[in-house]
């Protein structure tokens, strides 16, 4: 599969002004993760714990919910947050957090019932396996495919061989039915060498994930280290490469990490970018109201202060790509977009934007 490597310059750059967003509301605090429970209203996760609604209409933000046993150092706390693709019969909400064990971090999937703006019986699903002594790398984001699967991802939680693991969750993206249990269809389920949850395996952060349902396809961007961030297609039993082949290098020199930057029987990215850009959220945008980007990827950037806006053809080539909202300077954590097609993000500086435009 032939991929795009950004370095230094791209084929299609444009920086639009502050006119075409339209900030809704300061949090003052890190909104992770957001969902629509209707066009109108957003469930939002706090990496501080708190889970929120906001109404657009009125602009008023309500906390409903401060999680306990939160583990908050580095990257932890609390992740991303999905609604049910069943919720107007199940009532049900799902997050991903870092769940305190004996001062040890784990990324931990969870769900709760949503009544009367509220979250009640919330139960842990996976307390996933991913010790580790460090405050990085916990992933996560969650999303659902259109047989109902329930698939979120965990970073290699600062350990790299962890990734190539498979008896450990670290560093890979796993795969549940709604209700908690193991598909009789993953890859892994017959081995007693590995996790039955793990769908793909080799990752070192993925930090966004987003299931195309009209194309079908699992489309996740992951960190790399110094460069090598990536955009990859998620295919069950897949390998990703980490730490074996990479496009980045060393923090500490400038060394490739790994062999290389492909192997036989590594999965390859369709887009690479170099320099880094942290990626940290993604969808593949289907609404109306910007028509001209049906189809496009969106992946957001925190150290580059962007939203990328990616084309690619049917053989997932990259034809094109464009920078957007780079004069923000604001590192954009969180992108979802509701059934009208208005697309909102969030920010690490605690803002809330309601995309005007993304023309000239």
């Amino acid at each position: 599969m032939k991929k795009l490597v950004f370095i230094g310059c791209f084929i299609f750059f444009n920086i639009l002004n502050a006119s075409n967003v339209e900030k809704v509301l300061n949090t003052k605090s890190i909104v992770w993760g957001m969902d629509f429970l209707d066009d109108k209203k957003l469930i939002l996760s706090f990496k501080s714990g708190q889970i929120a609604l906001l109404d657009l209409n009125t602009k008023k933000l309500k906390v409903i919910k401060q999680l306990n046993n939160l583990y908050t150092k580095g990257q932890g706390g609390l992740l991303d947050i999905k609604v049910s693709p069943n919720f107007k019969k199940d009532k049900t909400v799902f997050f991903t957090y870092v769940k305190n064990e004996k001062d040890i971090g784990l990324t931990t999937l969870a769900k709760a019932t949503f009544e009367n703006d509220s979250l009640q019986e919330l139960k842990d699903i996976l307390v996933t396996n991913s010790y580790s002594s460090t405050t990085r790398h916990f992933g996560s984001r969650i999303v659902f495919d259109n047989k109902n699967y329930l698939y979120f991802s965990i970073g290699d939680r600062g350990i790299r061989n962890n990734s190539q693991n498979l008896r450990t969750h670290s560093g890979k993206i796993l795969r549940l039915n709604l209700d908690g249990t193991i598909p009789l269809s993953n890859p892994f389920i017959k081995n007693k060498n590995a996790l039955a949850e793990i769908y793909s395996y080799g990752h070192r952060n993925p930090q966004g994930l987003f299931y195309d349902k009209k194309r079908e396809v699992l489309f996740s961007n992951e960190h790399g280290p110094k460069g090598g961030d990536e955009i990859n297609i998620i295919k069950k039993a897949s390998n990703y490469g980490w730490p074996i082949v990479s496009y980045g290098k060393e923090y500490w020199a400038p060394i490739q990490v790994g062999e290389g930057n492909s192997k036989e029987g590594v999965a390859e990215p369709i887009v690479v970018f170099t320099p880094s850009i942290a990626p940290s959220s993604l969808l593949v945008y289907n609404g109306k109201k910007f028509k001209e980007f049906e189809g496009y990827l969106f992946s957001s950037a925190l150290i580059m202060t962007h939203l990328n806006l990616i084309k690619i053809d049917n053989d997932f080539k990259i034809i094109e790509e464009k920078r957007v909202f780079e004069e923000l300077k604001e590192r954009i954590r969180s992108l979802v977009q509701n059934s009208k097609g208005d697309l909102y993000f969030s920010t690490d500086n605690g803002n809330i934007y309601k995309v005007l435009s993304l023309k000239n």
